[in-house]
C-alpha cells in the first residue's frame, strides 16, 4: 500500500522525534487519532445517562 502524504507535514512530525521512521510515525498518528475519536464518543454521552438523584454515594462509601 502506498500513501500520498504531504512531505511538509511528514517532516514537521518527524522533527518531534528524530528516532522515528515514517512507518512508525504514521502508526503512532493513527493510534492517537483513534484514541482521540474514542474519547470524543465518550464525551458525546455526557449528560445522556439517567441516574437516580436519590443515590447517596457518600453514604455508601461510609458503609464500605
Amino acid at each position: 500500500m502506498s500513501l500520498n502524504i504531504n512531505d511538509d507535514l511528514l517532516q514537521e512530525a518527524l522533527a518531534f522525534d528524530s528516532q522515528t521512521t515514517i512507518e512508525a510515525l504514521v502508526e503512532t498518528a493513527l493510534r492517537e487519532y483513534i484514541q482521540r475519536r474514542k474519547r470524543l464518543k465518550v464525551l458525546d454521552l455526557f449528560g445522556t445517562v439517567d441516574y437516580d438523584p436519590g443515590y447517596g454515594y457518600k453514604q455508601q462509601r461510609q458503609q464500605a
